[in-house]
């Protein structure tokens, strides 16, 4: 189903990926020779430290252990003339690539760009590599070998394209299947391929590999080995790589990572739904480093547009998520989800609205992106700092529409314990997770303040903000916050006599006014509260309901306080 859909993405964006058997490669390094094949020249086609110019060239061959095989007309220096700052006989690599060159002429005895090639490696590996020192690049080469780009290849003078890159040799290149068979993935007849492409990700090896099998360790069967335990085709082969690698590369906009993991999502089709719903998908997840909240209003805009049918979208239209993970043999497969545009993108909207929560600030920003909502469990609120595993956990949550992570939750509690304080998306995320839970006989919380909520931990929380303004207005301070937050949300009934005492110290600082208000506000929520008095303990959910009926009394009374200093301004 995964390698289907991979194979489905690469047909429908065939045009802008690399033709069938080639890949898109950077080669640092081209050897320019003459029709004689003399060394002419070195040239350097690195672009910064970290790349270099992208030819499609020949598809890299798949190595393991001693099987020394070349690349097509590319490769790097132990192949193309035999030379390595590092120990080892590279004799067995420079003649490999010799004999592939010699191959492929014998199929066009009169192609000129071969035979020029021919020429130039009639000559011993250390005349080819003395004639290559003579060139000022030399040093600079030979001390950037081991880089990524470190490729070389041919040119011939005068000309522009590279060898690697012309077409009509790259037809000459031998097949990478062996045996005919059915593919598994297409059901047709192909050359079918013993091991798969490398496509690596970040964490994982440079070889990683999404499907692959180990040799000899109980995984074989029939005597079959490595690709024939599960037969793929060439074509296929080729599709499922070149699609993996095309949304794994720098500057995808169909990826984003979350701690160890990447995720990869595409749709079925390249119609306005489905390009905006990609688009949308890696604003949320897709952590920009200057601004990693923005555009979020507008993915909300988006897949309201999408679930409303004002974005047209085709019941055959699919959206799929697949989630990676480095491992020490091949790539594993974390997270795998297929469903309709439109089912998706209620999924979205439906994570919005169970983030959605007053906002009193003076700037509002975005704040149910998975970058703010990692920030809230974070210490200093760097999402380097969150748990490993929490970021790809509410990921799932949210493109299943599966309760929050009980970790975002205790991790949120734990924050607001350590910071005493509670910030907009920590109140947000509290109110997201107790609603979403199953079997919640409690009154769902609303986005902003309910005066019928009659739970214990709410009230609590009400009472406990109210207090909180009595002092700020009082003294300008808040040490009840800071000294009691974390007190007064888990054993209500050993805190709240004191600070009730203090506040009746407070308000005898406030106007009358202002003592009158505040005194009928604390008199209505302590009638709410069961007649026994506090609670002694709340449990780990009215822990959090506390903190919310806290958040939302606070944007209350500044709601009230921001009114009323209109009405004296309008006065």
């Amino acid at each position: 189903m995964i390698l289907k859909a991979l194979c489905d993405y690469y047909d429908r964006k065939r045009d802008a990926m690399p033709p069938f058997g080639t890949e898109l490669k950077e080669i640092a390094y081209i050897i320019v020779i003459d029709r004689d094949g003399k060394f002419v020249r070195l040239e350097d086609r690195r672009i910064d430290n970290r790349h270099a110019q992208t030819f499609i060239v020949k598809r890299r061959v798949i190595r393991s252990g001693q099987n020394w095989v070349p690349n097509f007309l590319w490769d790097n220096s132990m192949y193309v003339f035999c030379y390595s700052d590092k120990k080892g006989d590279n004799a067995p690599k420079f003649q490999a690539f010799k004999q592939l060159i010699s191959d492929t002429l014998s199929k066009a005895p009169g192609n000129p760009d071969l035979n020029a090639l021919a020429r130039f490696y009639k000559q011993t590996p250390e005349q080819i590599l003395a004639a290559l020192q003579t060139d000022s690049k030399w040093n600079d080469i030979a001390a950037h070998l081991n880089q990524s780009y470190s490729w070389f290849s041919f040119l011939i003078d005068g000309e522009s394209e590279i060898l690697a890159q012309k077409a009509e040799l790259i037809e000459l290149a031998p097949p990478t299947g062996t045996n005919k068979g059915i593919c598994l993935i297409s059901g047709g007849k192909d050359n079918l391929v013993l091991i798969s492409a490398a496509t690596p990700i970040v964490g994982g090896k440079s070889n990683g590999k999404l499907l692959a099998f180990q040799t000899k360790s109980g995984y074989d069967s029939y005597g079959r080995e490595q690709g024939e335990n599960a037969p793929t085709g060439e074509q296929s082969e080729f599709k499922y790589s070149t699609a993996l690698i095309s949304m794994l590369a720098d500057g995808s906009r169909n990826k984003f990572r979350i701690g160890n993991r990447t995720f990869l999502f595409w749709a079925s089709t390249d119609s306005d739904s489905g390009v905006k719903i990609e688009d949308g998908l890696f604003s949320l997840f897709g952590f920009a480093q200057d601004n990693p909240d923005a555009n979020i209003e507008e993915v909300r805009d988006t897949f309201k547009s999408i679930y409303s049918g004002k974005l047209d979208t085709n019941l055959e239209d699919r959206f799929h998520i697949l989630g990676l993970a480095p491992n020490a043999a091949r790539i594993a497969v974390s997270f795998w989800s297929e469903t309709s545009l439109r089912d998706f993108a209620e999924k979205i909207l439906r994570h919005f609205e169970d983030m959605e929560i007053i906002d009193g600030r003076k700037d509002p920003k975005p704040y149910e992106g998975l970058y703010a909502m990692l920030a809230a469990t974070a210490v200093n609120g760097d999402v380097k700092n969150a748990s490993p595993n929490l970021p790809e956990q509410i990921a799932k949550s949210i493109f299943q529409g599966l309760p929050y992570p009980f970790t975002l939750y205790i991790q949120v509690l734990k924050r607001i314990r350590a910071q005493q304080d509670v910030y907009i998306t920590q109140a947000a995320i509290i109110k997201a997770y107790l609603n979403r839970l199953k079997n919640n006989n409690d009154k769902p919380l609303t986005n902003m303040l309910d005066t019928q909520n009659t739970n214990q931990g709410y009230l609590c929380g009400r009472l406990f903000a109210v207090l909180v303004a009595i002092q700020e207005r009082a003294n300008g301070i808040s040490t009840i916050r800071e000294r009691y937050i974390s007190a007064a949300g888990a054993t209500p009934a050993a805190v709240f006599p004191t600070i009730l005492n203090l506040s009746v110290h407070h308000s005898e600082k406030l106007n009358e006014g202002s003592k009158v208000y505040y005194e009928k506000l604390k008199q209505e929520i302590i009638d709410k509260i069961e007649s026994a008095g506090f609670p002694a303990h709340l449990d780990l959910h009215d822990q959090g309901r506390f903190i919310v009926g806290y958040y939302h009394q606070r944007q209350e009374l500044f709601r009230t306080k921001d009114a009323q200093n209109e009405q004296n301004k309008t006065n």
